[in-house]
Formats: C-alpha cells, sequence, structure tokens
C-alpha cells in the first residue's frame, strides 16, 4: 500500500484531533504511534521519551512491537540507533538494521524481524525531548522523503508530547508532596513606591499570582444551590468553548506573537487527574465550587514548587482555568471570565503570561522579581501599566485590596480616597484630550529648519497602527526577538517571513531595520537548552547565539532577505564585539542570497547590512566598523550599560546607570564622527534618544536619525523646534568638555532642561 506521507504532514486536522481527544498520557501516544505508522505505512511506530536528569530514554508508545516493551525498553543517551540520533540531533536511516554497528538488539519485543530502520529525534529548540521510529520488514523501506515527513511530524509532536510529560512529573509531585500554604501580610500603608517600567494608570483589585490559599479562590454564595457532575461537565464545555474563542481572537489581534499561547489551558482541562479528581470531590458530596479550588491549589501548589521550569510556567494557566470553571459553573457570562477590574502581583511574568492576560482585559501589573527589558517592552506595545516593587511589598498587598497605579511615576496607591481619584480621573481626561489634538507633523525640523528623521521601534506588529497614526518615516529598530520569546520553539522561517512580510507590507516602501536575533542577558528562550549561565549578559548573547547555532541563524537571514524583496529592507547585527564579528555575519548572508538565487526564490541584493553599537570593544574600532558596514546605530541601552559595568534591571546598582556620564557622551560623539568620516548612516536607539535633558547634545553631536517608540514623537518634534543647531553645538562642545558626573549635572540643571509634557 501507497504512503500517504503528505497527507501526514497536512492533515493538520488529524493531528489535532488526536491531540484533543481526552485520554490518558498513554493513550494520547498510544494514538500518535497508530496514527503515524498508518500514514506512512510503516509496520512498526514507537516514540520514546528522553530524561534529560538521567541521560536515558524510555520507550513510552509503540505500534508493532510487544506491548510488554513499553516502559521497559531504555537506552542511554547514545547507545543504539535510537540513541545515536537523539544524541547527534540528527535523523538517522539504517537499511538492515540488524547489521548495523550501532543496533541494539533487545529479545522478546519482537522487533528482529524488521530491517529497516528510521529514528528521528524530537525536540524542542535545541531541547531533547525523545525520539520517533519507525520500522518495517522490508530491508531499505525508507527514503529520503520519508526523513523529510518524520522530521516534519516530530516537530509538531514536539509540544505535545513534552506537556503530557509535564503533566505526567507534576501529578507524581502532586502525590509526594504537600505543604501548608503562608498567610500574607497585610499592608497597613496607603502608598507603595516602586520604580515604572511600563507607563500608564490602572484602576483595580489586586489579584496575586503563584501560591494561592483556598479562600483566594472564588468562594460560593452559602444559598448557591449544590452543583452535579453534569454541571460542572457544562462548565467544561463552556471553559473550552472560551478559551477557543481566546485564541482564535488572539491570534488575529496579535498575529507575530499569539502562537497556541493558550494550549496548555486546554491540555491541563483535558487532563483526566485534574477533572477526574475534580469530578471525584463532587461525587463525595464535595460542593463543586470548593471541589474546583482544592484541586487548582494542589495543582498551584506543585506548579509553583516544581524544579523545573516548564512546570513552573504552567502556573498561570492552571489558576486561570481554576477562575474560568468556578464561574461558568456560576453560570456567570461570558464578560466576566477574565481579569476586568483586576490587577496582577506577580513575582516573575513570561512574556506569554503577559500575552494571555492582556487578551483577558488585565488592568496592570505590579512585579517583585525586577522588570525584564522584553516584559518592559511589550506592556508597553500593549498599552498595560505595570511597577516593579520589592518582594516584601508586593507580598504585603492583599488580595481585594483596591488599587490604583500611576506606573509613569511607579507609584501604587491601596485603598485610594476621593480626591485621589477624581485627581487622577482628570489627568486621564487631560491625556486623552492632549493625545487626541496632538498634532503630529510629517517632517520634524529644528528652529532653524533643519530636518531630523523620526523612526518608530517595533517589537510586536500591532505597533504599525501607532507608527501610521504618529507618521513615522520608517521603521529604525524592529525587534525580531519577541515572536521567537513567546513560541515554545524557534519559528520556522515560514512562519518568519509571514510576520517579516506583513511588516515590510504595512510600511509601504518606507525604511524597514529588522534587527537579528538578540537573546541573552535578560531575554531568554525557554526552550533553549543553555539557558543557565553564571552571567547571561557576558554570555551567548544576540550575535554570538546566530553565530553560533547557523542554522536558526539563516533561517531568519532568509526570512528576512524574502520579505524585503519589494521593499526597502535593512539588517542589523546586535552585541558586535569586533569587525571579525561584522564580517562573519555578512559572509553568511551573502550564502543565503546565493542559495535564494540558486531556487529562483525573490530576495533583495540590495539590503544594507549594518552594526549596532553597544559594546565599549566595538567603539575602539569604530573607524574600521564604519569602513566594512553599511551604517551604524546606537543602542544606548546596552552600550550604557556595557561602558558603565552596570547591570540595569539590578535595583541595587540602577542608580549608577547614567547615560550623561562623561564617557558615555565621548563613545556616542566618536562613533557619530566616524559614522559621518565614511559617509555612513548613523542613527540612535533607546531610551537615551528620548531623554529630553540629552536631546540637544546628541543633535549637536550631528545625529539627525532618531528611532524611538513613537508615541512619544509629538513630544520629541517640540522639543526639536524648540532649538537651533547652533544652539545644540554649543551644548554637545561644553558637555564633552566635562570629565565628571557632578560637572554634566550640574550643566544640566542649570540650563533647566526637562522634559516637554508627554502624551
Amino acid at each position: 500500500m501507497k504512503k500517504k506521507n503528505v497527507d501526514l504532514v497536512c492533515d493538520i486536522a488529524e493531528l489535532i484531533s488526536v491531540f484533543d481527544a481526552r485520554e490518558k498520557d498513554k493513550d494520547i501516544l498510544q494514538s500518535v504511534v497508530s496514527t503515524v505508522a498508518w500514514h506512512m505505512r510503516a509496520a512498526v511506530c514507537s516514540i520514546y521519551i528522553y530524561d534529560e536528569e538521567g541521560k536515558e530514554l524510555t520507550l513510552r508508545a509503540t505500534q508493532g512491537l510487544s506491548p510488554d516493551a513499553v516502559g521497559q525498553v531504555k537506552l542511554a543517551l547514545g547507545e543504539g540507533i535510537t540513541g545515536r540520533a537523539v544524541h547527534e540531533l540528527r535523523p538517522i536511516c539504517v537499511g538492515q538494521a540488524s547489521k548495523n554497528l550501532w543496533h541494539r538488539h533487545f529479545p522478546g519485543i519482537e522487533e528482529e524481524k524488521y530491517e529497516a530502520f528510521l529514528a528521528v529525534p524530537i525536540l524542542r529548540g535545541l531541547r531533547r525531548i525523545g525520539a520517533l521510529v519507525v520500522q518495517d520488514g522490508v530491508p531499505n523501506y525508507f527514503e529520503a522523503n520519508d526523513i523529510k515527513a518524520l522530521r516534519a511530524i516530530a516537530a509538531q509532536l514536539a509540544t505535545v508530547i513534552e506537556n503530557v510529560q509535564l503533566l505526567s512529573e507534576a501529578r507524581e509531585e502532586a502525590e509526594s508532596e504537600e505543604e501548608a500554604p503562608v498567610a500574607k501580610k497585610v499592608m497597613r500603608e496607603s502608598i507603595v513606591r516602586g520604580r515604572s517600567a511600563s507607563p500608564g494608570t490602572a484602576r483595580g483589585r489586586a489579584l496575586t499570582l503563584g501560591l494561592l490559599q483556598h479562600e483566594s479562590c472564588i468562594l460560593p454564595d452559602p444559598a448557591a444551590p449544590m452543583h452535579t457532575l453534569e454541571d460542572f461537565a457544562t462548565a467544561i464545555e463552556k471553559t473550552v468553548k472560551q478559551i477557543n474563542n481566546l485564541q482564535r481572537q488572539t491570534s488575529e489581534d496579535l498575529a507575530d506573537v499569539a502562537v497556541l499561547i493558550f494550549s496548555a489551558h486546554l491540555l491541563i482541562l483535558e487532563d483526566e487527574q485534574f477533572t477526574g479528581r475534580i469530578s471525584g470531590l463532587i461525587q463525595d458530596g464535595t460542593p463543586a465550587v470548593k471541589a474546583i479550588p482544592l484541586v487548582v491549589n494542589d495543582y498551584v501548589e506543585v506548579f509553583s514548587n516544581s524544579k523545573m521550569p516548564l512546570i513552573r510556567e504552567k502556573v498561570l494557566d492552571v489558576k486561570d482555568l481554576g477562575n474560568r470553571l468556578t464561574r461558568n459553573l456560576l453560570a456567570e457570562t461570558a464578560d466576566e471570565c477574565d481579569y476586568r477590574g483586576q490587577i496582577i502581583i506577580a513575582h516573575e511574568l513570561l512574556p506569554s503570561d503577559i500575552l494571555k492576560l492582556s487578551a483577558e482585559n488585565v488592568e496592570g501589573f505590579i512585579v517583585s522579581s525586577g522588570v525584564t527589558s522584553h516584559n518592559a517592552i511589550i506592556c508597553r506595545s500593549l498599552g498595560i501599566p505595570m511597577v516593579a516593587v520589592g518582594r516584601e511589598l508586593a507580598d504585603g498587598i492583599a488580595d481585594g485590596e483596591e488599587l490604583l497605579m500611576d506606573a509613569g511615576q511607579g507609584i501604587v496607591y491601596l485603598r485610594p480616597g476621593a480626591e485621589i481619584l477624581s485627581k487622577y480621573k482628570e489627568l486621564d481626561a487631560a491625556r486623552e484630550a492632549l493625545h487626541k489634538a496632538s498634532d503630529v507633523k510629517s517632517k520634524t525640523l529644528t528652529k532653524c529648519g533643519e530636518r531630523i528623521h523620526i523612526y518608530a521601534n517595533i517589537n510586536l506588529l500591532s505597533d504599525l497602527e501607532l507608527a501610521r497614526k504618529f507618521k513615522a518615516e520608517g521603521v529604525g529598530l524592529y525587534r525580531s526577538e519577541f515572536p521567537f520569546i513567546v513560541r515554545n520553539d524557534f519559528p520556522t522561517e515560514e512562519e518568519q517571513y509571514g510576520i517579516y512580510k506583513k511588516l515590510v507590507d504595512q510600511m509601504k516602501g518606507k525604511t524597514v531595520t529588522f534587527r537579528t536575533l538578540d537573546i541573552g542577558g535578560d531575554k531568554m528562550l525557554s526552550y533553549y537548552s543553555n539557558v543557565h549561565e553564571a552571567n547571561p549578559f557576558l554570555g551567548m548573547r544576540a550575535i554570538r547565539f546566530s553565530l553560533q547555532n547557523t542554522d536558526i541563524f539563516r533561517r531568519q537571514l532568509r526570512a528576512f532577505l524574502r520579505a524585503g524583496a519589494d521593499g526597502n529592507t535593512r539588517i542589523m547585527f546586535p552585541l558586535i564585539a569586533s569587525v571579525d564579528d561584522f564580517v562573519a555575519a555578512r559572509a553568511i548572508v551573502h550564502e543565503c542570497m546565493d542559495e535564494l538565487e540558486a531556487a529562483g526564490i525573490p530576495f533583495s541584493r540590495d539590503t544594507r547590512l549594518g552594526v549596532m553599537m553597544e559594546l565599549p570593544s566595538a567603539v575602539e574600532v569604530v573607524d574600521e566598523l564604519a569602513q566594512e558596514s553599511d551604517f551604524l546605530s546606537i543602542g544606548s541601552n546596552d552600550l550604557i550599560q556595557y561602558m558603565l559595568a552596570v547591570d540595569r534591571t539590578n535595583e541595587q546598582v540602577s542608580n549608577l546607570y547614567l547615560g550623561h556620564h562623561p564617557a558615555i557622551l565621548r563613545s556616542i560623539n566618536r562613533i557619530v564622527s566616524a559614522a559621518r568620516a565614511q559617509g555612513k548612516d548613523i542613527s540612535i536607539c533607546g531610551d537615551l534618544s528620548t531623554d529630553p535633558r540629552m536631546l540637544p547634545f546628541l543633535l549637536g553631536i550631528g545625529l539627525k536619525k532618531f528611532s524611538i517608540d513613537i508615541v512619544n514623537a509629538p513630544a520629541i518634534q517640540r522639543l526639536v523646534h524648540s532649538f537651533t543647531l547652533e544652539e545644540t553645538e554649543e551644548i554637545a562642545e561644553t558637555m564633552l568638555g566635562f570629565g565628571r558626573i557632578s560637572e554634566v549635572e550640574a550643566f544640566l540643571r542649570a540650563r533647566k532642561l526637562e522634559a516637554p509634557q508627554a502624551v
């Protein structure tokens, strides 16, 4: 019978139906191997799951081998054909297994009659999940197309199989661990002061994520009727519909980053242990509205205390499910099954958590673990206020407490009085009026008529609407890492191409500058296996990661080049430390161009390649970098951080993070001078580019291109128009003459350079 590889790879609906079936873990895996075996017309299909701690593969499901082998057949990493494939992270296809040196024979499992052997590792990013193996009695049965098909299938199965494994391990922990919840101290003070992460105001009731007390979940009305198992089943059906609708709506609004962010909700809901325990409690006489929080809080506690990061990530998912199930059981309306009117307090949040909570109408965030730059950027793009406070202060805010956040000032008011509420209502109305009335000009000019160019920083595709509203002249920085950060795996070339093409198309011929993947430091990928570094800011970051993982790098570069086929695009490399770094990256771009040309795929040969100036070593060789590259861009945030050796996310030293430090002023001036000497384009991005005290200096040293969070455009335009170039040049010359921080600060105070009213 003919193999149906194309059907198997393309028939996504069938695969999803396998995943969505409410079965036991082993039955889900069994459904997978049965489906794959049938489509590939293979006599045997097996799934092995990898235990990273023990460095061991265990057979967990099989179609064609003895059922008794499940759980008994184990292979060390590198042992046998399967172990070798997983160890080397590559498919291995053998025509006659019995003659292969790597073959490992297991008596009694009935595999000796199957000579053809194809093993494909199941990977999530670079993390080993397991192996998908097919066997057949016909020697040399599997061909190159079969390898491609099985690799595509393994990629689709990776997340599902891993989640099944995680839930299984979580249940084991739940059965062996019990710990009493810790009560929160109630804050008596009326104001909590922290640090702004994403500006804006928000009002709502406090809701803590993380380890919950039973009373933290929704409690039943004493007069509420007893609910039956049928009522609980109906609540489950309603919850499934709501989650599917949320996923669909979020995918439409945030197509670049909202890829299956609610998938874990459905997986937990379909877990028999989760719903089965609740059903069992209801059957034994526990009111359903009490049974749900009992089970939910057990899971939350286990997930929170797990040693596995991927299990800890499920805290928000299981808590959200508990709230939804309870509300649906009480027949509340769909609109109430979200976080409207609530301000979330959390020790830490993942980018995917922020997207989920945004889709569910959260009002704002209070975090106590410090704010990572990518979380702050996502919140700013989504317009959600965020404040960072100390752990003790966050723990002192009681759940249900009425809060008012002024995230721009980093202030949280507890139980705000009428006077405070009235004041902020007036401020919000004034900001809204100013926002609507802002007259953003298409050209930004100094008082003397010199043209200054304002470009937009783009984090999510949803930012493009603001870029158009505030008349950005192009995209000066597209942070390409966000589609990577929120996913469970590295996005494919096609997924990336779709995102980048939308960006280029919507800018309608204006310049778009793509920054290659910038991860590391405080921007980590949960699925990247080498995430634990003693000092991640000095570790495998940005271009270093790309040059070491060239398959991932090439995938992104090809997508960039294809997206820019009919556009005006540039590619910029972050964290370049030497001319050699840039030359190596450029060579790979040219190789990708040759590959696309040979394949007849449209792309732009004229794509310009540039350097993001962020490191002291790059400043020292800036003349050579300006010669080799097509353009330079000053990444002010990291330049300040690395020049001054200050971790800007560390609250203990954040006061030392100074953009007006004399060394920073001189370094930026040196970069601009080198670019101008070579006739190369030069721009600046980062917080310094919108600092009203520093803008005259930047103009004065010759910077005329600024890439900013575009909502700041009206304020920047007004400030630029208040100066002549001659005035800014005098300011810059004076500031460059100072050798002490105190001298610069005294000069800035004397000039009374203050921020214009923000929009």
